[in-house]
């Protein structure tokens, strides 16, 4: 029998975990807990979605959606936590750069009052630079899913 190697699955992680991980902040943090991370393979994350956020200003007027662009950065930002915790990068000063968005297709309209599962795993995994594929979905439909690259580089200097 090949030995197998058993990763500890970790989380939940609450909101404060999320900002140690993520440079993000209001109005820009897109994920507000994480379920469970397998470090080196997947990530399950919650973006609670309420009617306080202020793209549902414009977006759209008498019909809130969520826009499709900030579905697919919500799933980055679960896939950064992924790689922040799987690489080690916590307080390294490290950031993960979202660099590419493929084959992104939108299934069903995300509205306020919603709690949004962020699930995404690796497709590859380097040092500097990780393929994902995530899925967004409300309570087990899907809403969206999107495969994308990111970069794991220094902050830009002052």
């Amino acid at each position: 029998m090949a030995d197998e190697v058993v990763t500890a699955a970790i989380g939940p992680l609450d909101i404060r975990r999320v900002m140690a991980a993520l440079p993000h902040r209001y109005p820009m943090l897109l994920v507000d807990r994480v379920e469970e991370i397998v470090p080196d393979q997947s990530i399950s994350a919650i973006k609670a979605v309420t009617i306080n956020e202020d793209f549902f200003n414009g977006h759209f007027p008498g019909r809130p959606i969520m826009p499709g662009v900030l579905i697919v950065e919500a799933l980055a930002q679960a896939a950064g936590i992924l790689a922040v915790e799987s690489l080690g990068l916590a307080n390294s000063g490290k950031l993960v750069y979202f660099m590419a968005i493929e084959n992104a297709k939108f299934r069903a309209p995300v509205e306020p009052g919603v709690l949004l599962r962020l699930d995404v795993e690796f497709v590859q995994k380097r040092t500097s630079v990780c393929k994902f594929t995530g899925r967004a979905s409300i309570d087990g439909k899907l809403a969206a899913e999107a495969s994308f690259t990111a970069m794991i580089a220094d902050p830009p200097s002052a």
